[in-house]
């Protein structure tokens, strides 16, 4: 492999701690009261919530827009636009909504609405490529496959405070889901379909409106008309799209910004010891891992794909790139206490797997990982480096987040260094929900007799109420999945946000609602 080694590539990490050092803390003041200060890191792929991808887009969904549940403070599920919800059978859902709802321009948001959206959703020409949180709605497959008109899936409003869906399984979590399905003004929709997210149209139900937009910036200001709009006391947030962690760390101890997310995880140790408390960690369901294609002729054995997971050193990726503070795994679903278990490094081992499929010091394996430019580029060298040591031959294309995941989309990879984050998701089941069929991760090109039997045993698993055995469920698919193993578990982060001191959160979850927060 030719670049870095892990020596050098450390060398560069104590560089860049050096460099915030050397930036110090001018404690900027001066920001106004009631006006938080945010860093995020990427330009959110799109504001209509049907659409985006990006985590950044995730997240300030959470701020503009109103789902039909919502996420209570501790992270758990309480009244959204809906203020209640009930089914007898798990098949059948009736949610009420709350009554007088507008829309942020004053009109009336009604059940209509609700409908008028989850229709959208699944209509191929509108919505997102796939199913999501509509998994379950009779009809919404065929719909999103052209096969259905979307008018005509089980998404009804008998009256205009009552939405009725109606599921092909029983789905005991639904209303869980609805967290993350927001509904879209009709009116504003189809007056501007292709720029009503621009500010000067931007109409919605959540706690923060649109009012700028310019490139690599967002402004918020508070929306009178949300529903707990008197409980919201940060009158206006402005957003910067800083896309560097190292950045946003030193512009967070220059006094710029009141939160800042992902600061780099190659020098927590440092920023603890510089900032204090203002560096929080918390609990996340982050999942670090390596998306394998396995269309490649020289990754379709799954004798391969095991051998590189054999060969990884995760306890070296953990303390020299996440400060040792990350879980190291090769489990997609997280353990705890007696059920943990650590993941195995066994080179021999693995240079014995790649034997039997066929390669050898004469004709060793060769492959591309692509990451993002940046401290996951450092984090791939370091990984490149193990396999070196078991006679793979790899080389390290680093682009924007955008072309890797256009990249991955299209299938123009060998393996990917990827993360996902599923926010303030904390329940297992949301961990290997992403690599089933329709999933956001499911773009591996996974086939075959086990790829079936994963997808029989999800399904089964989505539509069991009870919690413990749905999660049996899940155990019993990843156990399928990881057998083959189409993508490889590295590690399960923790979430880091720099906090000011003039910002008040919960220590308990995430500072991601930001209608939650105050100021000092």
């Amino acid at each position: 492999m030719a670049g870095l080694t892990r020596r050098q590539t450390l060398a560069s990490g104590v560089a860049g701690a050096a460099a915030l050092a050397a930036a110090g803390c001018s404690g900027r003041t001066g920001a106004p009261d009631g006006f938080l200060r945010v860093a995020i890191e990427t330009e959110p792929d799109s504001l209509d919530p049907l659409r985006g991808q990006f985590a950044s887009a995730a997240l300030l969904y959470k701020q503009l827009h109103a789902p039909l549940t919502e996420y209570a403070p501790s992270g758990g599920l309480a009244p959204g636009l809906a203020l209640t919800w009930r089914s007898e059978d798990a098949r059948s859902w009736t949610f009420t909504l709350r009554p007088d709802l507008v829309w942020s321009d004053g009109a009336p948001l009604t059940a209509e609405d609700v409908v008028w959206t989850a229709q959208r959703a699944v209509d191929p020409t509108t919505g997102f490529a796939d199913l999501g949180d509509f998994f379950a709605v009779i009809g919404a497959r065929e719909a999103l496959a052209g096969e259905r008109d979307p008018e005509s899936i089980a998404v009804t409003a008998p009256d205009p405070r009552t939405v009725v869906f109606e599921l092909d399984r029983p789905v005991g979590n639904f209303p869980v889901l609805m967290r993350e399905f927001y509904p879209l003004p009709r009116h504003a929709v189809e007056a501007h379909p292709e720029d009503w997210t621009r500010p000067e149209h931007w109409v919605s139900a959540g706690p923060y409106i649109l009012a700028g937009h310019e490139a690599m910036s967002l402004q918020l200001r508070k929306n009178p008309n949300f529903p707990a709009a008197d409980s919201v006391s940060i009158d206006a947030i402005a957003v910067d799209v800083v896309d560097t962690p190292a950045a946003r760390a030193r512009r967070f101890r220059a006094g710029d910004y009141d939160l800042a997310e992902r600061p780099p995880t190659d020098q927590i140790g440092f920023l603890r010891d510089t900032v204090g408390d203002q560096l929080q960690a918390y609990p996340a369901p982050i999942l670090s891992y390596l998306k394998i294609n396995c269309a490649q002729p020289y990754l379709a054995d799954p004798r391969v794909r095991r051998a590189l997971s054999l060969g990884l050193d995760r306890d070296f990726l953990n303390t020299h790139f996440f400060n040792g503070e990350a879980r190291t795994t090769d489990r997609v679903i997280p353990r705890r206490g007696e059920e943990r278990r650590e993941p195995r490094h066994d080179p021999e081992a693995a240079r014995a797997l790649l034997a039997e499929a066929g390669f050898s010091e004469a004709s060793p394996l060769r492959l591309t990982v692509r990451a993002s430019a940046g401290d996951r580029d450092r984090l791939a060298i370091a990984i490149l480096d193990d396999w070196a040591r078991i006679g793979v031959q790899g080389d390290l294309l680093a682009s924007y987040p955008l072309d890797l995941y256009q990249a991955v989309d299209a299938g123009e990879f060998d393996i990917a260094l990827a993360r996902f984050d599923r926010g303030l998701k904390s329940d297992p089941d949301f961990m290997l929900q992403p690599f089933s069929r329709d999933g956001f991760a499911d773009n591996t090109n996974w086939t075959g007799p086990e790829r079936d039997r994963f997808d029989a045993i999800m399904a089964d698993a989505f539509a069991v109420i009870d919690s413990e055995a749905r999660a049996e469920h899940f155990r019993q698919a990843e156990a399928v999945f990881l057998e083959a193993m189409p993508n490889i578990p590295l590690l399960h982060e923790r979430a880091y946000w720099l906090v000011s001191d003039r910002t008040r959160t919960s220590a308990d979850i995430q500072p991601q609602l930001w209608r939650d927060l105050s100021l000092r």
